[in-house]
């Protein structure tokens, strides 16, 4: 028996359309043969390996599912996470075009990796601010590529993942407000000292550089598309946070796959649901408060203007889920069942797990979604332990 229990809410995008095409604005964000150049490059960095795809067969047995496949996200160069591919990418790009203003030579990716501008590099400083993943990305790009990096965390980003941060060589910086203001403080710092930011949410006047951050996030869905051999899933669950992971998903799948791309849905936490109540406002609106959340990367509270471009009409459902479902799921995946294999799974990487199991239960929810038992349903298992602290104490 499957126990897997918390609540739900579900919004229906009034906006999302079969008829809707992927647009010229939104191809200008994300599309797929942009991706080629980042894909290139990133494959050939020291460790890149893909990461599995499980058919967890047992699981959508059980669940009345056709099919549920999992991306398993923590054997990511050894960050534990997808973002290793999006933050340390931008990282790379911005250091190219810095160098090339400054020295009028733009180095190749294959002079960075070897150190040939190591002396040029390393007076360039990176600053970003993060819940934990995107940070460590941005600190470990700026280690493989030789420049300073500087990284601002909110009050409640655990000391494992700013001491996994430090590791890398990045000062890290604790504010005391909360992730969205964080971002406005690397922001102005970034400002004040001619230092590049490296976000992966864009807002007014910061828009071109969390475009490479989504396409380093491609490398993984080029390898999922890969990996599916030819199968298309009737439904793509996806996390929320400020939007970016959903938007590359949402717009590369639709982008490759037209008129028979997946449904999308989206997940978030029930206090930090800015991309649903977006779309029930029909336009971006800010989530105030504390935005607690065992979910520590989806702790946002704002809507990242390029993301939105794409979610506005590309999502067709936004769920909330509440908080007891998550170190369920993460013991379910870490046990395994049957053939299936034990999956390290951090608490921001099973929302999509769990909603879209929890949802095919309820006969409200799984007709609302379209859900029964020939759907091929894909989740992203975006981070593994990456709290190594906190997964102990949720898994055990």
């Amino acid at each position: 028996m499957l126990k897997l229990s918390g609540s739900l809410t579900h919004f229906s995008n009034p906006l999302a359309s079969a008829e809707h095409v992927y647009s010229a604005e939104q191809r200008s964000v994300l599309n797929v043969e942009h991706a080629q150049t980042a894909i290139r490059d990133i494959t050939r960095w020291p460790g890149y390996a893909p990461t599995p795809l499980h058919d967890l067969s047992a699981t959508a047995k059980t669940a009345k599912l056709g099919k549920l496949w999992y991306k398993d996200e923590s054997l990511r160069f050894g960050l534990k996470s997808f973002k290793a591919l999006g933050g340390a990418y931008a990282v790379a790009k911005q250091l190219q075009l810095v160098l090339q203003a400054r020295h009028g030579e733009m180095p190749t990716m294959d002079d960075l990796l070897a150190g040939k501008w190591q002396k040029e590099a390393a007076d360039v400083v990176v600053s970003c601010a993060t819940d934990g993943n995107h940070g460590r990305s941005v600190s470990w790009g700026a280690q493989m590529f030789g420049c300073q990096c500087i990284i601002y965390v909110h009050r409640d980003v655990s000391e494992g993942r700013k001491q996994a941060m430090e590791a890398f060589g990045a000062q890290v910086i604790r504010i005391t407000g909360n992730y969205d203001e964080s971002v406005r403080t690397a922001d102005v710092e970034a400002k004040k000292h001619g230092r590049v930011i490296v976000s992966d949410t864009s807002y007014e006047g910061y828009m071109e550089i969390p475009k490479d951050v989504a396409l380093g996030y491609t490398v993984m869905l080029s390898e999922i598309v890969e990996q599916l051999d030819g199968e298309i899933p009737t439904h793509v669950f996806v996390q929320g946070g400020v939007g970016g992971l959903a938007s590359a998903v949402c717009g590369y799948f639709w982008d490759i796959w037209g008129e028979a791309r997946p449904r999308f849905v989206v997940v978030e936490p029930e206090e930090a649901n800015c991309l649903q109540q977006s779309a029930q406002a029909g336009k971006p609106v800010a989530v105030l408060g504390d935005l607690e959340t065992l979910m520590a990367g989806l702790a946002c509270g704002e809507v990242s203007s390029l993301a939105w471009t794409i979610l506005s009409n590309g999502a067709d459902d936004f769920m909330t889920i509440s908080e007891e479902a998550i170190p369920q799921a993460m013991r379910i995946l870490a046990k395994g069942r049957e053939a299936e294999p034990a999956i390290e799974a951090g608490e921001s990487a099973v929302p999509g797990y769990a909603a879209a199991i929890i949802a095919n239960h309820s006969p409200e929810y799984a007709n609302k979604l379209g859900l029964d038992s020939t759907s091929r349903v894909l989740v992203l298992g975006t981070e593994g332990a990456t709290d190594p602290e906190l997964y102990r104490e949720l898994v055990g």
